[in-house]
C-alpha cells in the first residue's frame, strides 16, 4: 500500500504544481509585454477625458482646417513647444498655458492672421502643434514613451487653465531668459499685471543662454539702414529695460528699440551687446526668446528643484490663479 500511497502524493503535488508553472514566466512585470500592460492597468497615471471642444487649427502645410479636440490639441502642443525630456512637473505647467491661451483665443471675436473658420494656426504665430503622424516622425522609437510622459502631464491638469480677476490670462511664454523675465509692456505696449519681471538665474544653466552671430558690416547697415563706417563705432544702448534688455540704441544717427535689432537682426534676444571686428560687427546675446512670461529651461530647473507645477505657473504668472475652464468654454460653444 506504501508505494501506491506515494505514487498518488506524488501525482497530487505535481497537479498542484503546474498551475504555478505556467504563471510564473509572467510574475515579473518588469519584462515582456504582459509585464508591461499590467503596469498600465495597475498605474495611478489620470485618465484623460474626452474633450468637449474643438479648437479649428488652420494647417500651415496642407492649408486646411482641422477641428481637434481641446485636450489633443494641448497635448500637440506641448509635445511641439516643449522638450519631452523635461520634468513632469515642467510639462505640467506647460500644459497649463497652453490650455489657457487656447481657451482665452477662443473667447475672442476675432482670430488674427489665419483664415476665416480658424481660431489659431500650428506656427508660432500662436502655438507650435504637431498631430500623432507628425510627432512619430519626428521622434521615432521613442515615440510611445514620450507621448505617454506629455499625455500624463495634460491628462493631470485636464480642464484647468489659469485665471486673473476671473479672466483666462495672457499665457505668454518663452525658452531661455537672461536671468529675468521681462515686463510685458517693455516688450509689447500693454501693461499687464501677471506679466511682470522676476529673477529666473537658474536659467543660465540652459545650452540656449548664449549666443553669438558675427555679420557683415554691409548686412549690418542693409538691415539696419544706417552707415555706421563713419565713426567706428556699432552703437550706444541708452536705456535698459526692467528685465536687463535693451531698450532703447543709438545705430548710425538712428534709434532703435531692442525688440526692434533683434527682429531685424534675427537675434536670439534682446539682451545684446556687440563690438566691430574687422569688417564684421560680433553680437553676443543671452537668453531666448521675448522673455515675457515663463521660461520653459526655468520651470524645468524648478521642477528638479523639487517644485510643483502650481508653484511654477505661481512664479512666473504672479496673481494668478488655477481655475476650471468649463464656464469659459461653455460661453464658446454657447456663441457658436
Amino acid at each position: 500500500m506504501k508505494p501506491v500511497l506515494f505514487a498518488l502524493g506524488a501525482l497530487f503535488f505535481i497537479i498542484l504544481l503546474i498551475p504555478t508553472l505556467l504563471v510564473a514566466p509572467f510574475m515579473d512585470q518588469s519584462k515582456g509585454k504582459l509585464g508591461e500592460e499590467l503596469s498600465v492597468a495597475k498605474s495611478d497615471a489620470p485618465v484623460l477625458a474626452e474633450s468637449p471642444v474643438a479648437v479649428p487649427v488652420y494647417r500651415s502645410q496642407t492649408k486646411e482646417i482641422e477641428n481637434i479636440p481641446l485636450e489633443e490639441y494641448v497635448i500637440g502642443v506641448v509635445a511641439s513647444e516643449m522638450p519631452a525630456e523635461f520634468a513632469s512637473e515642467a510639462l505640467k505647467a506647460q500644459a497649463l498655458a497652453a490650455r489657457t491661451y487656447i481657451t482665452k483665443q477662443l473667447m475672442n471675436d476675432q482670430a488674427l492672421g489665419v483664415p476665416k473658420g480658424s481660431i489659431v494656426s500650428d506656427t508660432q504665430m500662436h502655438q507650435v502643434y504637431k498631430n500623432p503622424e507628425e510627432l512619430k516622425k519626428l521622434w521615432g522609437n521613442g515615440y510611445t514613451e514620450k507621448m505617454s510622459k506629455i499625455t500624463e502631464a495634460v491628462a493631470a491638469t485636464q480642464g484647468k487653465i489659469l485665471t486673473y480677476d476671473n479672466q483666462p490670462i495672457e499665457a505668454q511664454f518663452f525658452s531661455t531668459s537672461n536671468g529675468y523675465t521681462e515686463n510685458s509692456e517693455a516688450y509689447w505696449k500693454e501693461s499687464i499685471p501677471y506679466l511682470k519681471s522676476v529673477a529666473s538665474t537658474w536659467d543660465e544653466k540652459s545650452p540656449k543662454f548664449y549666443d553669438q552671430m558675427v555679420i557683415s558690416i554691409q548686412d549690418f547697415e542693409n538691415k539696419l539702414g544706417v552707415n555706421i563706417n563713419d565713426n567706428g563705432s556699432v552703437g550706444k544702448i541708452t536705456e535698459l529695460t526692467p528685465g536687463k534688455r535693451v531698450a532703447k540704441v543709438e545705430v548710425g544717427g538712428k534709434e532703435f528699440t531692442g525688440r526692434e535689432i533683434r527682429e531685424k537682426l534675427g537675434l536670439r534676444s534682446s539682451d545684446f551687446t556687440w563690438e566691430m571686428k574687422g569688417d564684421s560687427v560680433v553680437i553676443e546675446t543671452k537668453g531666448f526668446g521675448h522673455g515675457v512670461g515663463m521660461s520653459q529651461y526655468g520651470a524645468n530647473f524648478m521642477a528638479e528643484d523639487g517644485k510643483s507645477y502650481s508653484e511654477i505657473v505661481s512664479y512666473y504668472y504672479n496673481g494668478t490663479k488655477i481655475s476650471e475652464a468649463e464656464p469659459f468654454l461653455s460661453k464658446y460653444t454657447a456663441n457658436k
